[in-house]
């Protein structure tokens, strides 16, 4: 009688180990797609972070744009900057940068 209480708690012990194997077994089979997985996270982060920007300048030039179209003053500041544009009664004084070397 003695004999099968032993064998009946060996039996369980067993039992468990080979529970805690399979356990193991399954999460060594399934660490690389977990690894995998969270790669693809931080790549989705990144990439909304950049869609967030492209957002952020696409606005910025929306509003330039519109500005160009609507505005007459935009329009007015852009020629006079970009092409050196002035009015009948002004002078146009441009400053050159001199080429330094090293």
């Amino acid at each position: 009688m003695h004999v099968n209480v032993i064998w009946d708690k060996l039996t369980r012990f067993v039992i468990f180990l080979l529970f805690i194997a399979g356990l193991l077994a399954v999460f060594f089979w399934y660490l690389p797609l977990i690894q995998q997985n969270q790669r693809y996270r931080k790549d989705i982060l990144l990439l909304d972070a950049k869609i967030e920007e492209h957002e952020r300048l696409g606005r910025q030039l929306k509003s330039q744009i519109d500005a160009v179209q609507n505005d007459p003053r935009t329009l007015e500041r852009i020629a006079r900057e970009k092409l050196g544009w002035a009015r009948s009664n002004e002078t146009v004084i441009r400053f050159e940068r001199t080429a330094t070397r090293r």
